[in-house]
């Protein structure tokens, strides 16, 4: 990643919530300051949610006065159970227990400030003073409570959707080393790496990008390892990514690496906790995206897309054994195709003698120069490749294999490739697939 210098204060750089803050439909229409009475703030949240069909809007009375309240929250998003045993079953019935107890009535003047010290049960609870900042927090499956006499709002932390749990790597498979791999929920992947990193100086720094899918993106370094510059050159370019959404570390790869042109890969991506945290112990920053298993590993060099998971797990002369053959292989499925190309068509004679009659008597029936059977070739693996990735893991196993013999069988027997020729596709085939990074 090449470091631009900016002599511009990181902390003063616009942040992204302001920078991005919710364009709503119909925000010309609706006041976004909060109103101090639970009426005229519910009309604000159905203005904009009151078609939608998963969002529930709860009113009810608190204590003994029979103070207005109200929940905003989206079905499907939240933990009900949390919803209903630490917030109205402790605001509809346990309230009143509380005033019999301080021997204290609650009345709109002190209601706000003591739901929030002593009647919600919730671990976190935040406040949010537009309607906008609470609307994005109800949207990302928080429940906001809206209390009468008061023009905040709190917002009570109960989220709970359904999620894919920790299972094995599927990308980065290894034969030593942990079995868990990341998910498509952040906070889980967080907590992966937490547990193997237990520094308190890792640092996970959480913004949100995209002004309509508002995603969770967090980068992680560890503070006196990681360069500064490298930090705030990090924090730079996602500043600079302004778009409606972000779905995936992809997006993010591309709009951080230096050269959009090049087609070699700039940025590692990993699903493993174990390889994000040795990246970041050595003084690289990770960044993590909401609903994508993935990591990204900047800055990332050529040695780092050769590395595979075993390396930090083996010893020293087996792994430099593997990675050498793994540096091989990768020129072997770089540079083979285009040697024997130069070699059988212009260089013959570099060739044993018995070697290149050989391969003169297998071209004698081929009806296509060389460069052209050889990209043919190619692109039939390719096909192969792709249809087997695409299928059902069990008929994609079977294509790969089946088709492969079959293809290579009839090609030879029609006369359009030379069994050399499909001997030297599927070396190449084969020693790409050593390279432990897909891109």
């Amino acid at each position: 990643m090449r470091i631009i210098k900016n002599d511009k204060n990181p902390k003063n750089l616009e942040k992204i919530e302001e920078r991005q803050s919710s364009q709503l439909k119909a925000e010309e229409k609706v006041d976004l300051n909060l109103s101090d009475t639970v009426e005229e703030n519910l009309k604000k949240f159905k203005a904009f949610l009151e078609d939608s069909s998963d969002a529930v809007f709860r009113e009810f009375k608190l204590g003994s006065q029979g103070i207005p309240c109200a929940l905003v929250y989206i079905d499907g998003l939240v933990n009900t159970a949390v919803i209903h045993e630490h917030v109205l079953k402790s605001l509809m019935y346990e309230i009143t227990m509380l005033e019999d107890i301080k021997d204290e009535v609650i009345n709109q003047n002190n209601v706000y400030e003591f739901v929030k010290q002593s009647a919600v049960s919730v671990g976190e609870v935040k406040e949010a003073s537009t309607l906008d900042r609470c609307m994005l927090l109800v949207m990302s499956g928080e429940v906001a409570l809206l209390v009468e006499g008061s023009n905040k709002i709190l917002v009570v932390n109960a989220r709970g959707w359904p999620a894919r749990g920790v299972s094995q790597p599927d990308t980065e498979g290894s034969i030593r080393g942990p079995k868990d791999a990341f998910t498509e929920t952040l906070r889980v992947n967080t907590a992966l790496l937490r547990r193997k990193c237990k520094d308190p100086n890792m640092v996970i720094k959480t913004i949100q990008l995209g002004r309509r899918s508002k995603t969770d993106v967090s980068y992680i370094y560890i503070k006196g390892i990681t360069d500064p510059e490298l930090i705030r050159e990090v924090e730079r370019r996602l500043n600079q990514i302004d778009v409606d959404e972000v779905m995936e570390t992809g997006q993010i790869e591309q709009w951080i690496q230096d050269s959009y042109l090049s087609p070699f890969p700039q940025v590692r991506i990993t699903e493993r906790p174990d390889v994000t945290i040795s990246n970041i112990v050595e003084g690289r920053v990770a960044i993590l995206v909401d609903h994508s298993p993935f990591a990204l590993i900047v800055p990332s060099g050529l040695y780092q897309f050769i590395q595979s998971p075993e390396d930090y797990y083996d010893r020293w002369i087996i792994g430099s054994f593997l990675r050498a053959i793994r540096w091989t292989a990768s020129l072997l499925a770089a540079f083979v195709p285009s040697l024997y190309i130069a070699v059988v068509t212009y260089h013959p004679g570099f060739l044993p003698t018995p070697l290149a009659l050989a391969v003169a008597a297998n071209r004698m029936q081929i009806p296509f120069p060389v460069f052209v059977e050889v990209f043919l070739m190619e692109i039939t693996i390719e096909l192969l490749r792709e249809s087997g990735a695409r299928l059902p893991k069990a008929i994609g196993q079977t294509i790969g294999i089946i088709g492969g013999i079959i293809i290579g069988d009839a090609a030879i027997r029609a006369g359009i490739t030379s069994p050399s020729m499909v001997l030297l596709v599927a070396v190449t085939a084969i020693a790409s697939f050593i390279i432990p990074t897909y891109s």
